[in-house]
């Protein structure tokens, strides 16, 4: 345990450098990642066949395959026409694979809304887009919180395997230091700690949100 600590202690300026490209890293992985998903779940309820067929080839490959294997192909297929620094390849590779499952949870949520919101947007002269927009989305979204703060909590520990293509977050940190003095277990633990800590603040933040619109029902 003393080693451990002074592991911790000795080390933690490099891992809070890594805390802080790990947040950024998952904060604009997720922002473009709900865009992607609120665009691809419209298409999907859209009923215009060639649009559905977009949207399910899109969730169907991308809930098909490992998220390491979209990284490097986006990282090294992107570099071979654009040079793009790690952080924004790792940060659209991460976007693009939880853009597939947030766009099935805001569909499930605009389904589960009762068919006569939409008709009754209508009757009150309101277009489609517009009835969508101000009745449909905002009581979706309601729904779908829980679930999405699941999606971001896995998005923030799937930003690991952006270390794998030389981001230095926290897991790249921890694996530097390890080859360093080959403890990687103790310097696996610390990251591990930092991960837990990041997960419970925002396991927090989405419990308070929850509470809130539970309260206001």
């Amino acid at each position: 345990m003393s080693h451990f600590l002074h592991v911790f202690m000795e080390s933690y300026p490099l891992f809070l450098q890594g805390l802080k490209i790990t947040l950024y890293l998952s904060a604009a992985s997720l922002l473009i990642a709900f865009i992607i998903g609120l665009f691809f779940a419209i298409l999907k309820i859209s009923k215009i066949k060639p649009l559905e067929w977009i949207a399910d080839a899109y969730i169907w490959v991308i809930r098909g395959t490992p998220l390491i294997v979209q990284i490097f192909v986006l990282y090294y297929g992107i570099t071979e026409i654009i040079l793009i620094d790690k952080f924004w390849a790792g940060a659209i590779g991460l976007a693009i694979h939880s853009g597939a499952y947030i766009a099935e949870i805001i569909r499930g949520s605009i389904q589960s809304i009762d068919k006569g919101q939409m008709e009754a947007g209508r009757s009150l002269g309101m277009t489609t887009l517009q009835t969508m927009r101000r009745i449909i989305l905002p009581q979706a979204f309601r729904r779908a919180i829980p679930s999405l703060g699941n999606q971001f909590i896995i998005g923030i520990k799937d930003s690991s395997l952006v270390s794998f293509i030389g981001a230095q977050e926290l897991f790249g940190v921890s694996s530097s230091l390890g080859s360093n003095s080959f403890d990687f277990l103790t310097f696996y633990s610390v990251a591990a700690i930092y991960y837990l800590v990041i997960v419970l603040v925002l396991t927090a933040i989405v419990n308070r949100i929850e509470k809130r619109l539970s309260r206001s029902d």
